[in-house]
């Protein structure tokens, strides 16, 4: 039980990454992306293809505060890197990784290791050869730091 309670919370973090990216990529709101992932995509299956259950109250929580508190994310976000690298130039899924992963320290009910490891490997499924899982790391590891 316990074992799927972890995995439910793992799909939902990776459904909230996608979410806070297409809400940007497309401008999509938060009730019609609520809408769109739960009704659609969570444990939902199109064209043949089964897409992975998760916990759709833990979906929303962390969705509502990286949205409610995106502004004060982005400027952490800022202020844990290098003033040639501002959060507006930094590639969006990173954006989303980075947004997601604050909000859920910002909830503060999930010990900090474990919310930088899980946003950790889901940056290493979005980038499985690429140095950006290092980046999620040192910034999450940072700003835990900051808000703890």
């Amino acid at each position: 039980m316990k074992n799927t309670t972890l995995h439910m919370k793992s799909a939902a973090r990776f459904y909230v990454v996608q979410a806070l990216f297409q809400m940007e990529a497309i401008h999509q709101d938060l009730s019609e992306i609520k809408d769109e992932f739960e009704n659609f995509r969570i444990g939902a299956e199109q064209d043949g293809i089964k897409y992975n259950d998760a916990d759709k109250k833990y979906f929303r929580k962390i969705l509502d505060v990286a949205v409610q508190n995106q502004s004060r994310i982005d400027k952490l976000t800022d202020q844990a890197l290098v003033e040639k690298w501002p959060i507006d130039k930094i590639d969006p899924t990173i954006r989303a990784l980075f947004r997601g992963g604050i909000a859920e320290l910002l909830i503060k009910k999930t010990p900090v290791n474990v919310v930088i490891n899980e946003f950790v490997d889901i940056a290493k499924a979005f980038f499985p050869e690429g140095k950006e899982t290092k980046f999620v790391n040192a910034v999450l590891d940072h700003i835990s730091k900051d808000i703890s």
